[in-house]
């Protein structure tokens, strides 16, 4: 059972990535979350890892915190939700905002989830409720909740989107314009703020 990768980050794409370890490629599926955090191709790597085993298929999914696992893993433990889904969760909701919504029961945030229909959201609301790591989700919500964003973040901000091939200037600006657009200060949430900001031109 494969736990963890840590190695050197040979492709990229935003749905898989091809970790090289000792020469040998590992085909991950991440989450946008984990993509995100991720260097150009050639940089190093370290994920924990979900090896997913079927009959027919062995998958691994890499997420880039201890948080992101737990989630994916209890996500995947409700009926009618697969690796798959659990991935689109994980890309199309900040994990804080996902545990807020969660523990609220507010479907209609579930629901905004691309993929996510009013059942599966319902039973996501339902069923992950009691099966939420209680201490690490409370210091994961509670730091997204405390303060204004400070200097650390717009710096991860701006590398994020440099990574992704984008000039300062206008990576500066999307940065600014995102942070005073969204409420919640989470890396992810404000990092895909940035991003609608920059395809507006």
């Amino acid at each position: 059972m494969i736990a963890s990768l840590r190695g050197r980050l040979a492709e990229k794409q935003p749905n898989r990535i091809l970790v090289d370890v000792g020469g040998v490629g590992y085909d991950v599926a991440v989450p946008l979350s984990t993509y995100y955090r991720l260097g150009e191709p050639g940089s190093d790597v370290a994920l924990r890892v979900h090896t997913h085993v079927r009959e027919d298929t062995l998958a691994l999914y890499g997420f880039s915190t201890v948080l992101e696992l737990q989630i994916f893993e209890r996500l995947i433990g409700i009926s009618g939700i697969g690796p798959k889904l659990a991935l689109a969760v994980l890309s199309g909701i900040d994990v804080a905002d996902l545990v807020r919504a969660v523990q609220a029961g507010d479907v209609v945030r579930l629901t905004a989830i691309p993929g996510i229909g009013k059942k599966t959201a319902e039973r996501i609301g339902l069923e992950l409720k009691d099966k939420l790591p209680k201490g690490i989700i409370d210091e994961s919500v509670a730091g997204a909740e405390a303060g204004a964003p400070g200097r650390e973040l717009r710096q991860d901000l701006l590398s994020a989107l440099l990574n992704l091939g984008y000039h300062r200037p206008l990576a500066e600006k999307a940065v600014e314009a995102a942070l005073a657009r969204v409420e919640s200060p989470a890396f992810e949430t404000v990092l895909r703020q940035a991003l609608r900001e920059l395809a507006r031109g």
